[in-house]
């Protein structure tokens, strides 16, 4: 299990967590995002499962958030052609509007 970029897996090593400001060495993302967080869940009211974090419109972006805890997990590559069930239902949604 290791720390790393949400956006391209770079393996985060140093000790501790990062700051707002810190970010990837490959891709540039910022690092102390909800992505990036021990709390994240899609599944969770506003994205997080700790009820004392104050909710985050985006994700993706460096956060403030006092709660941040780097989560260790296995990185694997998001899907080549993005996300299959959103554009799936994209795609239902302009066949039923007649776009």
């Amino acid at each position: 299990m290791t720390r790393h970029c949400h956006r391209c897996g770079w393996e985060w090593s140093l000790a501790g967590q990062p700051g707002r400001s810190e970010s990837c060495h490959q891709c540039a993302a910022d690092l102390r995002v909800c992505l990036n967080c021990k709390s994240y869940d899609p599944r969770a009211a506003h994205q997080c499962r700790d009820r004392r974090a104050e909710p985050e419109a985006e994700k993706h972006v460096g956060t403030f958030c006092e709660f941040f805890e780097f989560n260790r997990r296995v990185w694997s590559a998001p899907p080549a052609g993005g996300n299959t069930r959103e554009d799936a239902a994209r795609e239902k949604l302009k066949k039923l509007l007649g776009d």
